[in-house]
């Protein structure tokens, strides 16, 4: 009997190829490869048939559950073209575990992790040619689980459609890593321990909406979220995972089931204790923050995330108040962090932590 990490991927090679845009043209999710991967699940049968086949709709009854019940989870990476042509995979398999963690929160049956490792290789392979050159770009790789019961009930349900998506995508700070302006709000909640804050799911990124909406009419570029019990404890911000450096040591929110177990967070503190800073993995509070802004121990602040690894926070504003961070720059440590974590995607530095993973030659027919 053939493992699932083993099972053959079969490939349809779509007969109407799209143009690929120039790099220079790229932004962020609204170009669309050649090629997607899909797997279905049938209750009693598992997870079956994983194929590459040709991008292209997906057909769904008014009455399939996800639509009415919100039973989705995702994830997203990246894959890097280098100097040496090479393309690259980065925490790949980190990815794959990640995505079966949210399964297991909105009870979706698990995938063998080395079978959606492969789903993303063969995604990747298959559109190989998608995948952009110029500096700072790459090719977004956003796998992607939804319930297909068609039916009404709100129960877990018996049928599912994994599928892989990719997208090339241009360079995130295409005139250097620029510092954000950031407002905690105390008002709006985007998870409470017990809820869905750990789990990459469709639900959290519509609760953050509203409030995202807020900051931005009063001149902010992103939320940073405080608890939903006390409304006092720092959270993530935005999308994104929350560091800050206070005086010596870099503090960020600990893995207590509200946030989200962040691939770059992982990736940022392997680092930072490699070249041995001081690193805490501790509450910390709204508060003791801003009083840091204030006396000028609050030497610098940045999210981590796919998208931008690192995105440094210039101003923090809260409650009327805004405090400026490292004079609004770009701090030394955090475009140290940026520096490193790129040089290794497109393999330009050693990988001494084995992150990354090199595609194979192109699947043909």
């Amino acid at each position: 009997m053939t493992a699932p990490s083993e099972t053959p991927i079969s490939l349809t090679r779509t007969r109407t190829p799209n143009t690929r845009p120039a790099d220079a043209s790229l932004s962020f999710g609204k170009v669309f490869t050649d090629h997607m991967f899909v797997m279905d699940y049938i209750e009693g049968k598992g997870w079956h048939d994983p194929r590459v086949v040709p991008y292209g709709p997906l057909t769904l009854d008014p009455a399939t559950s996800v639509l009415h019940y919100g039973q989705a989870i995702f994830d997203g990476l990246k894959a890097f073209r280098g100097a040496d042509g090479a393309i690259r995979l980065f925490r790949a398999q980190r990815h794959a575990e990640r995505l079966n963690k949210s399964a297991r929160a909105l009870c979706i049956p698990e995938m063998d992790p080395g079978l959606v490792r492969r789903s993303f290789e063969a995604i990747v392979a298959a559109d190989h040619a998608w995948v952009p050159s110029s500096p700072g770009t790459s090719l977004y790789i956003r796998p992607t689980v939804i319930a297909t019961d068609v039916m009404l009930g709100v129960h877990p349900a018996h049928s599912y459609t994994y599928f892989v998506i990719c997208s090339p995508v241009g360079a995130y700070y295409k005139e250097g890593v620029k510092p954000v302006r950031i407002l905690a709000t105390d008002t709006h909640v985007r998870a409470v321990q017990g809820g869905l804050g750990e789990a990459k799911t469709a639900a959290n990124y519509a609760a953050s909406l509203s409030a995202q909406q807020e900051a931005e009419r009063a001149g902010y570029t992103q939320v940073l979220w405080l608890d939903g019990v006390e409304r006092k404890w720092i959270d993530e911000v935005g999308t994104m995972n929350i560091m800050m450096r206070i005086g010596d040591e870099v503090i960020t929110p600990p893995l207590a089931g509200t946030i989200l177990d962040g691939v770059t967070r992982n990736s940022i503190l392997q680092l930072l204790r490699d070249w041995g800073h001081k690193v805490s993995e501790r509450k910390v509070s709204i508060d003791e923050v801003m009083q840091a802004g204030r006396d000028g121990t609050l030497r610098e602040m940045w999210g981590t995330g796919t998208a931008a690894v690192v995105s440094p926070v210039g101003e923090l504003g809260y409650k009327g108040e805004t405090i400026r961070i490292g004079q609004g720059q770009t701090g030394a440590l955090t475009q140290k962090l940026y520096d490193a974590i790129t040089a290794i995607q497109y393999g330009r530095a050693p990988d001494p932590h084995g992150w990354t993973s090199v595609v194979k030659a192109p699947v043909t027919a």
